[in-house]
């Protein structure tokens, strides 16, 4: 079994995949002088701060997932396809893809891995019903099912071979809130970095699963999860409200809004 106390990360080589996107391009600016040695790779070798080694590798790739992950102590597993795709497409990608990232991180001796996961795993609960990582999956679409079916694949490498895994299920990471869902979903970029620096470095951990979501006043999902590894969110959209036009109203319907219609899926299948 390996150990599942992080140390102190300013001794260790973490790899970043998904680099390039937008949570990997500013996690790895944070990083950078965070973390002793930080290797950051995409489809792409991604541009990088000073310090920090770019490597492009593509995660259907297995040979060159495990190439990159030679060495390492930890991984933020960012990579894959971002939004709702034809689902051939997101099972090789965003299932395989993880499939290699845990595999190449068991071999290689990797003591943690970091998922991005998503709200969108559960997209298609009500909006007045709260949700915790604990209740059962209820995917808005393909993605949010791919998304829970690598859930399932970090859990059984905790299970059964022992590697510390963290599923960081990301809110609407904006800018600032754009509309009336964002009143509950708004991830800030300072409570990203905040959430990820979290799974990073907590102790004592086998699988975990938390949402990295602002401590929105409107908020659906608890904040306990991320409470119980240091996740701390400190911003909340309401501070936006008056901008936004229809922020007097509530939502109904599925949390996951336009994500959860049958059209938003259906429209992305190439069968």
């Amino acid at each position: 079994m390996n150990d599942r106390s992080m140390g102190d990360l300013r001794e260790q080589t973490w790899v970043v995949t998904g680099a390039a996107g937008a949570v990997g391009t500013p996690l790895v600016a944070d990083l950078a002088g965070r973390v002793g040695r930080l290797v950051a790779t995409d489809l792409d070798a991604p541009r990088v701060p000073d310090g920090v080694e770019s490597v492009a590798a593509d995660l259907r790739d297995q040979d060159a997932v495990a190439a990159v992950l030679a060495g390492a102590h930890g991984v933020v597993h960012l990579g894959g396809i971002a939004d709702e795709a034809d689902l051939h497409d997101l099972a090789e990608v965003n299932v395989v893809g993880t499939y290699h990232v845990l595999e190449g991180a068991r071999r290689a001796g990797v003591r943690r891995v970091v998922f991005a996961s998503s709200n969108r795993s559960t997209g298609c609960y009500p909006c007045d019903v709260p949700v915790h990582p604990s209740m059962p999956p209820r995917p808005d679409g393909v993605y949010g099912a791919m998304k829970v079916a690598a859930e399932a694949l970090c859990q059984l490498y905790a299970d059964k071979f022992g590697l510390a895994t963290v599923a960081v299920r990301i809110g609407s990471y904006e800018e600032r809130p754009a509309n009336l869902r964002h009143l509950s979903t708004w991830l800030s970029p300072a409570d990203c970095l905040r959430a990820f620096r979290a799974a990073m470095s907590a102790p004592d951990v086998g699988y975990a699963c938390f949402y990295a979501v602002s401590a929105n006043t409107r908020g659906w999902w608890s904040l306990e999860p991320g409470a119980a590894l240091g996740f701390v969110p400190r911003d909340d959209a309401e501070e936006f409200a008056a901008g936004i036009p229809d922020a007097g109203s509530t939502m109904r319907g599925p949390q996951g809004g336009e994500f959860a219609t049958p059209e938003y899926t259906l429209s992305r299948q190439r069968h």
